[in-house]
């Protein structure tokens, strides 16, 4: 499994982040496994975590939700609807989780470029939100998702 390609995670104007990732699979396998249930539940979420609930209405207007659980039975929902959807190349989407730790919606940006890096850009309700998304571990949930991707890429056709 390759587990080597490092996931960048930065600022980006006063309420958004940036984080980016390069896979080696084309793109429509990505698009495939940010998209298709059956993919999602093979790696979503940090280690430790799995999804229990993947619903998706991939079109404009059609929601998606998501719960995980985790460590204890823990469990994290979260869900939104779809803005735009190009496929192998463009997600956008409203994000909202349950617990409403981000204190309202986010709009998450997914764009698929070159061979083959993913550009995830989440513009959150505000800066203190935002700030609060990059000293969580979310970073460390996105790289050992993104580590379980690596490993279903492989074994696609």
């Amino acid at each position: 499994m390759a587990t080597d390609r490092p996931l960048t995670v930065r600022a980006h104007g006063d309420t958004g982040l940036v984080m980016v990732r390069d896979f080696a699979a084309p793109r429509h396998r990505v698009f495939a496994a940010l998209t298709e249930p059956p993919l999602l539940r093979r790696w979503l979420g940090a280690r430790g975590w799995n999804l229990v609930t993947c619903e998706v209405d991939l079109r404009p207007g059609g929601a998606w939700r998501f719960v995980s659980e985790g460590p204890g039975g823990a469990l994290m929902g979260h869900g939104g609807h779809y803005r735009e959807v190009s496929p192998f190349d463009r997600l956008v989407y409203t994000e909202s989780y349950d617990d409403r730790w981000t204190a309202g919606e986010s709009l998450v940006t997914a764009e698929l470029s070159g061979a083959t890096t993913l550009t995830t850009t989440v513009a959150y309700p505000s800066r203190e939100v935002r700030d609060h998304a990059l000293r969580s571990p979310m970073e460390r949930g996105v790289g050992d998702g993104y580590a379980r991707l690596d490993a279903v890429l492989e074994e696609l056709p």
